[in-house]
């Protein structure tokens, strides 16, 4: 990827060395759509679709917070039959709950609207999502689809490729969902080790960039405790308080055993030196860090 001049901002984060912990966006719910030809740069937003059933699924995502991403098999693989939509929610619980579907026909994606409004069903596996959209920004499909590759050989049922996640910078991402867990900077062979152990239900810190349920600090301290303690499952640290007093957070987490009872995470928040944050983007632009200042078992 350094064989030319061109930006690469993955490259770029890299060497800076920009921490990935707390950078995950928010989010309980989200829509898949299968869509095998090419993406537009701006994900569903620019599909030509009917434009009432297009509008319906739009506004049912809006009324419930989720995110709509496009999704291919890796290779585009399953040209023929069907394509398939889901709705995932993740549940405090750790059990997650979805609803899949067919489309044929545009018309067909009103079914989404339907599902959006139903809790879903739980007993599903995971779902393994791998950014490879190139249109929105290169790194994601240079970086993203040797990773979609190693795990779909690994996991052909659970994987796909998928539009935009956010955090161009910190590819190849890979989000987990229903559960919530934003993975970044992996490689084919980190890919597999990382997603290996989150089924074994144990979360590392090293690549881990958030939990969609958390805000930011939240997340960041969440990490740190999985740094300092070691992995675990996804649920087994629960954040109970969250203080602020000017740059400086406290967050207090319970753990379960074999984890300490309670512990305070503190970190002092900041802004980075503006840097081009994505491929596309030829302006600087600023990111918010947290910095880890101590962790106290409480």
């Amino acid at each position: 990827m350094n064989a030319s001049c061109r930006f690469w901002c993955a490259d770029g984060a890299r060497g800076r060395g920009d921490p990935m912990a707390g950078t995950a966006p928010r989010g309980l719910v989200w829509v898949l759509i299968e869509h095998r030809g090419g993406w537009p740069v701006n994900g569903f937003d620019g599909l030509e679709l009917e434009p009432e059933t297009k509008a319906l699924v739009f506004s049912a995502a809006q009324a419930a917070k989720a995110r709509i991403l496009l999704v291919r098999r890796h290779g585009r693989r399953s040209l023929e039959g069907p394509r398939r939509w889901a709705v995932l929610r993740h549940d405090d619980s750790g059990d997650g709950r979805q609803h899949w579907g067919t489309w044929s026909r545009d018309e067909d994606l009103a079914g989404i609207a339907t599902a959006l409004g139903v809790p879903g069903e739980t007993g599903h596996p995971p779902v393994l999502l791998v950014c490879a959209h190139g249109q929105h920004d290169p790194c994601c499909a240079v970086r993203g689809r040797p990773v979609g590759r190693a795990l779909s050989e690994r996991w052909p049922d659970l994987v796909w490729e998928c539009s935009h996640v956010g955090g161009d910078r910190f590819a190849a991402n890979v989000v987990v969902v229903p559960d919530g867990v934003y993975y970044g900077g992996l490689d084919a062979e980190s890919s597999v080790t990382t997603v290996e152990e989150h089924l074994a239900g144990r979360v590392h810190a090293e690549h881990l960039r958030g939990y969609t349920d958390l805000f930011p600090p939240q997340q960041a301290a969440v990490a740190a405790a999985l740094e300092r303690f070691g992995p675990a499952g996804r649920h087994d640290w629960t954040v109970t308080e969250s203080a602020r007093d000017g740059d400086r957070w406290r967050i207090r987490l319970a753990g379960r055993p074999p984890r300490p009872g309670l512990v305070d995470v503190e970190l002092r928040s900041h802004t980075a030196p503006p840097h081009q944050l994505t491929c596309h983007g030829p302006a600087t632009s600023t990111a918010r860090v947290y910095e880890l200042t101590a962790v106290r078992v409480v």
